[in-house]
């Protein structure tokens, strides 16, 4: 299938952008007008691109059914301040009563039954439930078009942060487990960032490590090392060196002079495997750099 933008309706092209990038975050927004009403609403074209300075950017777009601005919009254009309130499970249901298009000066914080608290650096008032709550002023609007679908990129500096105590570890980092973090997909669907939902992999920011290109061709294609198997070879920071694959083919001779061709691939293979389960990765690359040798 093959979608070209300027050929597929928005109402169509937002669903299959918003099915294929996701789960997004959601920035759960509270800004005032100029007259000092508040409004309450979630945007999930969101994320953070910087941390000196701390930057956030959501994006409300223009309605694509009406082509008007949203309430939000109108709000940092007249006040440029706003709070980003992040969104956990226990008050998603609440949140979506925010996102109906209440009239302009109506409180949304009133209507999805939120507790509206004061900020101590801008005007609009953070949600009390909400978790993490990141107090903000608006550097810049970049208006994207000017149809209806079209964005509006709020970029925010991040003035200060409130978190709660509750979501933290003993490290006084958050907590994933603890957070319990919601995010949108598309139509009706959001997901939930909990449970076995959550895995961990190693950070590689200050480590080269061999990559996928280092293992042998037959290795990879064989079937008999499965892909966790294959990321723990390609995870490593090194290889052995010549001398010590030398070293091992001694020490390894009996077990494999007699093996030839598909047998001596195939039987190397096994042994890196077994080498792997023992928690060796060392001595499983020193049998593959074997299959490489020949």
């Amino acid at each position: 299938m093959k979608v070209h933008p300027k050929e597929t309706p928005t109402k169509d092209l937002h669903q299959y952008l918003l099915g294929s990038i996701a789960p997004r975050p959601i920035a759960f927004v509270s800004t005032i007008d100029k007259n000092g009403n508040v409004n309450l609403a979630p945007f999930s074209f969101f994320n953070v691109f910087s941390a000196k300075p701390p930057i956030v950017v959501f994006s409300p777009a223009y309605s694509g059914k009406t082509g008007l601005s949203k309430n939000t919009l109108d709000n940092v254009k007249d006040h440029p301040e706003c709070v980003i309130n992040v969104v956990n499970y226990s008050m998603v249901h609440r949140m979506n009563l925010a996102s109906s298009p209440y009239p302009k000066d109506v409180n949304e914080f009133e209507k999805a039954g939120f507790t509206a608290i004061e900020s101590e650096l801008v005007k609009p008032p953070r949600v009390k439930e909400s978790p993490v709550q990141l107090e903000c002023k608006v550097q810049q609007i970049i208006e994207l078009g000017k149809e209806g679908g079209a964005g509006n990129l709020v970029i925010a500096e991040v003035l200060l942060m409130h978190i709660n105590d509750e979501v933290l570890n003993e490290q006084k980092m958050i907590d994933p487990r603890k957070i319990d973090l919601v995010s949108r997909m598309n139509g009706n669907w959001y997901c939930r960032a909990n449970g076995d939902s959550l895995f961990e992999i190693p950070k590689l920011d200050a480590d080269i490590v061999v990559g996928m290109d280092a293992i042998p061709d037959y290795a990879k294609k064989s079937g008999t090392l499965n892909e966790s198997e294959l990321i723990q070879l390609a995870s490593q920071k090194e290889l052995p060196t010549e001398e010590e694959v030398k070293l091992f083919e001694k020490e390894i001779i009996n077990e494999v002079s007699t093996l030839s061709g598909e047998k001596f691939y195939s039987t190397l293979c096994l042994l890196a495997k077994q080498a792997l389960a023992e928690n060796n990765p060392s001595k499983a690359w020193k049998y593959l750099l074997l299959i490489a040798n020949k």
